[in-house]
Order: C-alpha cells, then structure tokens, then sequence
C-alpha cells in the first residue's frame, strides 16, 4: 500500500513538474520577413494558438523553419504568453548564369540534379554541395582539368544572380590501356571486349579515347560479364582506375581477378507434388544438356528463359523460383526450386526518368502490365529487356504492396545515355585502299528507332548508304526497315566499263519459332552500265538502263551462345531473291552455315560453308552486277576477285559460287605477348558458270589453300595478315601468298 502511494506521488511530481514549464500560447509575432507573409509561416508551425507550448517544441519550430530554406537565421522565444519569431530571409536567386559552356545539351548534364535553381533561395552550403556535383559531372565527361568559380550579383530586394564562370579545360585524354592482375587472357583480347580506347591523334571524331566515368564502368561490367561466360564463375574487376601520366593524358588500369574455372555439376529440378513433369521436359533437357559444360551467364540465361515461357501458362503465372547453389571445388551444383506464390494484381506501372524516350516504346518491352498477376520472374525479364535495348545507363525497379489488398504498384526508374555515334574509318591492304564516314543513332527523337548512314570510297568505287529501322513496328515485335544506297564502280581505264546502281528497299523480320526468324521485303534497283571500245562483248552487249525489282526472303536459324565473338553453337542462314520486274530474270540463292566450337582452353575453331547462285528463270544473260564473287575472307592465298571465269583480262565472276572454311585459334604461341594472336586456316572455294557465251571457260574447279593468320593490334590500329599456300588452282587464277589489311577509327 505505501509503495502505491509512493509511486501515485512521483508520478504527480513529474506531471506538475513538466506542467510547470509549459504555458499556454496566446500570440504569435513574426518580424524580419519581407517577402515570405506572416500567414505562410503560420503554416510551418507544428503549433497553434491556445496550445500549451514548452522548450522542446520551440526547438522543433526551430528546426522546421530551417527546412524550409527560406531563412539564413531564425531566433524564436516565449515571452509572456507570446511566441515571438524573428527572421533573417536568405536571397532569393533570380537567375543562375553559366559562363564558359556553349553546349546547351552539355549544360544541362552537368546542373542534372543541381538544388539551386532560378527562384530558388541561395544558401551557401547547397552550393558547395552543387559545386561537387558539377565537378563529378565534369570528370564524368572527361573534363578533369576544369575550374569552377562563382560569384553572386545583387539585385534590389534581397534578390540575386547566381554565376558560374566554369572553364572547361583540355578534356582527358587515355594514353594507354592496361590490364593487370589474373587476367589469362592477352590485352588484344580483352581491348577488344571494351569501348574505351587510346588517344591517337588521328582519331579526330571519335570520342571514346577520352576519359569517361560511365564508359569505365560499361567496359568494367563487358569484361566481367566475358570473364563469367568464359566459365570464371569468382570473377572479379575489383578496380578500374585512371593514373596521369603526363599534363592531360592518362593510362587506364584494369585490375582482374580470373580465379579458377568453374563448371556445371548437377542442374536439378525440385517442383511442387501437383505439378506435371511434362509441361517442364525443355527445362529437364536444357539442365542435363549443361552438366559438365563450362560455367556461363549465357547458359544461366537459357534456363532462365524456360522458366520466364513457363511463367506465361496462367496455371504457372504465379511461380517463383530459388536457385540454390552448392559448390565443391570448381564444380557448381544447381538446384532450382520452383514455387508457388500468393496471387497478387498489378494496380500500377509507374514509368520514371525517361525525359526522352516515348512511354510506349519502354512499354513494348513489357512482360507484365497493369491487370497482370504479379510475377517476379516477369518482372525481372522486363527490366533485362529495358536494359538490352541499351538506351539507359541504367534500369531499376521497385515493388510497392497495398497494405490492405496486398496488390502490387510497379514503379520502373531509367536513366537516360547519350545513343548516338559518329566516325570514320580508314583501311590499306593488298586488296585495296578504302576511306569512310558513318553516323549512327538507336534512339531517334526517342521512338526506339535506329538509323544509319555511312559512306566508303575506294580505288575504283563509291558506296553510300542510308537505312532506318523500326524494331517493334505497332507493338507487334516485328522488325521493320527501309534502306537507300547508291554505288558507282568506274573500271573504265582498266576494263572499259562503268556501272551505277542507285535503290532503295524495305521489308520486315520477326522471330517465327524459337532462334528462328523469318524476314521478308523488296529490293528496287535503277542501274546504269555505260562502256567503250576497250570493253569486252558482253560489257558492250549490256550497256543501258535498267530497273530491278525483287521479293526477298530470309530464313535465319541462330543457335550460337552469343552473336558478338562466338564460342559455340551454330547460325544458319538462306536467303532467295525472286525477279518481280527485271530484264533479265535473275533469281539468286544464298546459304552461309557457321559453326563454333572450343576445341580445347580459349580455342575457338569455326567451320563455315557459303553457296551462291545467280541464273536466269527465262533463260536471259544476268548482269555483269548481279554475277557472284567470293568475299576475300572465303578464299585466301588468292587474290580477292582474282578466280573464276575471265573475259579477256576481266574476271567477270560465276552464276556459281561456294566455299569451305575451317579455321582454328592458336592461343598458346606467343602467350607473353599481349597483343597477337594466331590462327591456322584451310580454305577451299569455286567460281564457276557462264551463261552467255560457251567460247568462255568455265573454271569449274576447286580452288584451295592453308596458311596461318595474325591478328595484331597495333598503334595504328589493328593489322591482319595471312601467309598462304595454294593447294589447288586453275591456271588463269591469280594468287597471293601475303594478304594484310590495317584498319583503324577517328
């Protein structure tokens, strides 16, 4: 009993206590302010009139009035009743000027998150905070060695002009690349993975041999994602880093940890009791066909993209899967457990960040949409196709749950990159001298679209060439084009002929089963043959005007691991060519296999077949444009053009041509050097046919050589050269021992 009165007293003592320092809040008094009204700062108080008031929440006025940012000091106290606020207000910005930039587009990138703004209040630690940021969007841009200054201009009434003076400096050039640490594979290899490049002073239009922030990290995540589908499970690019070397240049490092190379053990499949195994053999098939394959990202994304086909069932839209992962030395043991999940409704997508591509073009990327059950493999696909479109430095996601319904709110956050690209490219070699210019750009006026244009000037030719794209025409994730292009070949001084040839086509390309793709369009070509005296009888028989139309149709059959430097799996490619309008009825067949394998550690060997045919369905002479030439790459040890029948000292090309290439990688010669690679080839190859006069050879022969090859990336760019050794030839075939082309980009 004494102990409840003792505790009913101390309770009473701290209330009358707390009481005691607490009043009653009469009136409100606000001096100081010259543009904020007395009313608005009313609405900041978190009290109001006939509210008891102490110490504690005068210090939270305090404080709320300082985050308002209107105030450069704020003093308040309780006097008699009377809450009294005296105010000093901070300047308000009228303009912030930027001096020393001319590029709006430039500007606009280095104030992206800036807090001082025009209207804005001026507060001297936001703009130290401003300052950081512009000089980390500078160095972003490659402009290490510029200055900011800024300086406040008065105005009347408590009103300012923020300036910058920013002087931009020699932006960073990158004088060498560098790879260090355990990186078992030669810098030619790894240069050629990554966008950044050496400064050379040739390289006047490319911008990629400057230092660039966000180029670094895209080249960190391209070597390390070659590095986990080279089967180097622990990879790691723990550093990439930049050290000046001189004034303005500097060498890039990258510091690579391989580890060891890890492969797959057991791939298995736990589901739950009442699902059918059936609905899941081409998962089963894909795991057993991996087991004891070397470790990838690529395959990873295999069984992923069974499980995602699943998930698009309405009896499996609600699964979800735990991968599990057990590993014993190098090998890897996967379980994937498949699960169910609750059934939960899409309210929401929300779309952040994307100031210049079009709403519609991210959502055609979409697996799931409002309405949809939630799924979280959708989601995650969604977001890897946002990011394969590569309009976005990034792509990130987030999932908000009602609290009462448990539906979900998506909100998907893009941040934007520049997806455009000019330069121009230059080549000298055995084969010929060529110059050229191009212009691309992935994202026009942000419709998803992709255009391109480039010009090539040889020897004795001019190519231009203009092409749009539309990869998902009307959302029905079918590709389409058009294209214009104009060539001149001028072989009057030497054959006595010249032909220009100017058209334009259109078509579309759509995957018509899995790795399987259909395309269809139509070509139109206005040619013009113009020769002299000097030229052969069938030039001078052809010489006119001409106007070519054709249907074209495409079956491409892709199963290689990756379209950029395969290491296994095959492409199939055909193609026909069917005469709609043409003089001379020529319909053309095309087949080019390829197929990849490792036949041994970082051996890559490629056998490839290439078919063509040209003939005439109404039994007319084809063109002298329209007859084949084997590309240079299907037959070394001869020289490019340099086989097949000949018209005099012309080689006027076959209505047939075919060749068989098998080459193998070398990567255990000169493994201490960093910048050279060998191959050995066997090539063999025919040009034959002639339909418009029997007084002519043929040439049906097969034509063969081997040779050892070298990639060399040099200085200047990279140089490649074969030694070759014909094996079988005709006697009219020109041949060539020694190929080389060097190559390089401004």
């Amino acid at each position: 009993m004494n102990f409840i009165k003792y505790f009913t007293f101390i309770i009473f003592f701290i209330f009358s206590l707390s009481k005691s320092h607490s009043a009653t809040l009469d009136k409100i008094t606000v001096t100081g302010n010259l543009r904020i009204t007395d009313e608005t700062i009313y609405t900041f108080l978190p009290i109001k009139l006939n509210d008891d008031i102490d110490q504690n929440q005068i210090d939270i006025i305090t404080k709320d009035l300082y985050e308002t940012n209107f105030f450069k000091d704020i003093i308040v106290s309780f006097v008699d009743n009377e809450l009294i606020i005296k105010v000093i207000e901070n300047p308000i910005i009228q303009n912030v000027i930027i001096n020393g930039i001319k590029s709006e587009t430039l500007k606009n990138f280095l104030f992206t998150g800036t807090l001082l703004k025009d209207r804005s209040s001026f507060i001297d630690f936001l703009l130290q905070e401003d300052i950081s940021l512009i000089k980390t969007n500078l160095n972003r841009r490659g402009y290490y060695f510029s200055t900011i200054q800024t300086k406040i201009e008065n105005l009347d009434e408590n009103i300012i002009n923020l300036i910058y003076d920013i002087d931009l400096g020699e932006k960073a050039k990158i004088k060498k690349i560098s790879f260090i640490g355990d990186k078992v594979f030669k810098d030619k290899k790894l240069k050629s993975l990554i966008l950044s490049e050496e400064y050379k002073f040739w390289k006047f239009i490319s911008g990629k041999k400057f230092l660039n922030e966000e180029l670094v990290k895209f080249d960190q995540r391209l070597i390390l994602n070659f590095f986990k589908n080279k089967g180097f499970y622990n990879a790691k690019v723990s550093t990439s880093f930049a050290k000046l070397v001189d004034d303005n240049d500097f060498e890039l490092i990258f510091n690579i940890n391989a580890g060891k190379k890890f492969y797959f053990g057991e791939l298995n499949l736990n589901l739950p009791i009442n699902y059918d195994k059936k609905n899941f053999s081409n998962l089963y098939k894909t795991l057993d066909q991996l087991e004891n394959k070397p470790y990838s990202i690529n395959s990873i994304e295999k069984i992923t993209e069974q499980i995602d086909l699943l998930a698009l069932y309405e009896q499996y839209e609600s699964i979800d899967v735990d991968v599990i992962e057990n590993i014993t030395d190098n090998i890897l043991n996967i379980n994937f457990a498949i699960k169910e999940t609750e059934k939960r409704l899409i309210q929401r997508v929300n779309i952040l960040g994307n100031n210049v591509t079009r709403e519609n073009v991210i959502r055609n990327q979409f697996e799931i949409d409002e309405g949809d059950i939630y799924n979280e493999i959708l989601l995650n696909k969604t977001v890897n196709n946002l990011k394969s479109l590569n309009f976005f430095k990034s792509v990130e996601s987030k999932v908000i749950s009602d609290e009462v319904t448990g539906d979900k709110t998506l909100e998907i956050f893009v941040e934007e990159k520049p997806t455009g690209e000019i330069g121009a490219s230059a080549g000298v070699g055995t084969s010929g001298n060529s110059i050229g210019v191009f212009i691309r750009e992935n994202n026009y006026l942000g419709k998803g679209l992709g255009l391109e244009t480039n010009l090539t000037l040889a020897s004795d030719s001019i190519n231009g060439f203009f092409s749009v794209n539309n990869p998902n025409f009307n959302d029905t994730d079918k590709l389409v084009y058009t294209t214009v292009e104009a060539t001149e070949i001028d072989k009057l001084k030497s054959f006595g002929y010249k032909t220009n040839r100017t058209g334009f086509s259109y078509g579309t390309r759509f995957e018509f089963l899995d790795d399987f793709d259909f395309g269809i369009g139509n070509k139109n070509y206005y040619q013009k043959i113009e020769t002299d005296s000097t030229a052969s009888s069938l030039q001078q028989k052809q010489e006119g005007d001409y106007w070519d139309s054709f249907l074209n149709l495409d079956f491409i059959y892709d199963k290689r691991n990756q379209k950029f430097k395969t290491t296994d799996g095959f492409r199939n490619f055909y193609s026909i060519e069917l005469p709609v309008i043409s003089e001379t009825n020529t319909l053309i067949n095309t087949y080019d296999f390829k197929y990849f394998t490792e036949l041994f550690d970082q051996n890559v060997t490629t056998l490839s077949f290439f078919a063509k045919t040209s003939n005439s369905i109404s039994d007319d002479d084809i063109k002298l444009t329209e007859r084949n030439f084997l590309p240079s790459n299907k037959l070394r040890g001869f020289k490019s053009g340099g086989i097949g029948p000949k018209d005099g000292d012309d080689f006027i090309g076959g209505n047939y041509a075919s060749a068989v290439n098998i080459s193998s990688t070398l990567p255990q010669i000169l493994q201490e050097n960093q910048n050279i690679d060998f191959l050995i080839f066997l090539d063999a190859a025919n040009v034959w046919g002639v339909d418009y006069t029997s007084d002519i050879s043929d040439t049906n022969k097969i034509r063969s050589a081997a040779g050892i090859g070298v990639d060399w990336f040099t200085p200047i760019g990279p140089l490649n050269f074969t030694l070759s050794q014909p094996i079988t030839k005709y006697k009219t075939d020109k041949t060539e021992t020694f190929r080389f082309n060097l190559g390089t980009t401004f």
